[in-house]
């Protein structure tokens, strides 16, 4: 069986980590690169890196940003925010990260998703997809959440898979913030229709969502941010935990 993994989320706006609620009022939420280094050696599985204003400011993910956390950590990196082409990902790949994470790009140019799966290989290419429940259908987000758009989450999930992705990190907008759970039910759905691996976002609150996740959701990775970032949930009692209710961990 393989493992469950739990990611801490670094959204970078302004060179410093920030944390809202449903994708507003942001708040301080320190140094992303103390932050990375201390996620790595406290049994993180993996880091995500988004530069949430990239796309909407029109400008690059901060490289030397990204060099900086690459050099603390010993953990797969994934780095997202204002990624376009081929060559922005080059670059990135070669200052450090991982894997890259597309998102408002994606939906605008869809064979961008080919373009990078078939330069770089699936796992290397993680589409982000920011969504909230308007009329009882989930409709995504571009730009941070800020556009919305008629597109259907699940019919674009499909064709992401279809186009070449290696994993999706599904975010529920509405969800997102507010401590009260991930978006289960979505997540499960998700996970029925998809071959490849989804991370469930937006949400976390207590140890029992990350459980629920994992159970109800069908997520195969769970990310978070605020529960990390302030020390509500240390991520090694978070994994005893999942491990005692028979979800494996590397611990």
């Amino acid at each position: 069986m393989l493992t469950k993994r739990i990611i801490p989320c670094l959204d970078i706006k302004n060179g410093r980590t920030v944390k809202g609620v449903n994708f507003v009022n942001l708040r301080d939420a320190g140094d992303p690169v103390v932050l990375a280094k201390q996620y790595a050696l406290n049994g993180a599985d993996e880091l995500v890196f988004l530069d949430i204003s990239a796309t909407q400011e029109a400008r690059k993910t901060t490289r030397d940003m990204v060099l900086k956390i690459a050099e603390q950590v010993n953990i797969p990196f994934t780095v997202g925010g204002g990624i376009s082409s081929v060559e922005d990902v080059d670059i990135l790949l070669k200052n450090g990260a991982d894997k890259i994470s597309v998102n408002s790009s994606a939906i605008k140019r869809p064979e961008l998703i080919n373009e990078l799966a078939n330069k770089f290989g699936s796992q290397c290419v993680v589409v982000a997809i920011d969504a909230k429940q308007i009329d009882g259908t989930w409709k995504v987000h571009l730009a941070g959440g800020t556009i919305p758009t008629n597109l259907d989450l699940f019919v674009w999930a499909k064709e992401v898979e279809q186009r070449g992705a290696g994993e999706i990190l599904f975010t529920s907008m509405d969800h997102d913030g507010t401590k009260n759970g991930f978006a289960n039910e979505a997540l499960s759905a998700l996970s029925q229709e998809l071959c490849i691996p989804i991370i469930a976002s937006g949400g976390a609150g207590s140890k029992q969502h990350f459980i629920d996740a994992f159970k109800k959701g069908k997520a195969d990775a769970a990310l978070a941010a605020s529960v990390f970032h302030f020390g509500d949930i240390p991520i090694i009692d978070l994994k005893q935990e999942l491990k005692n209710n028979n979800i494996e961990v590397r611990l």
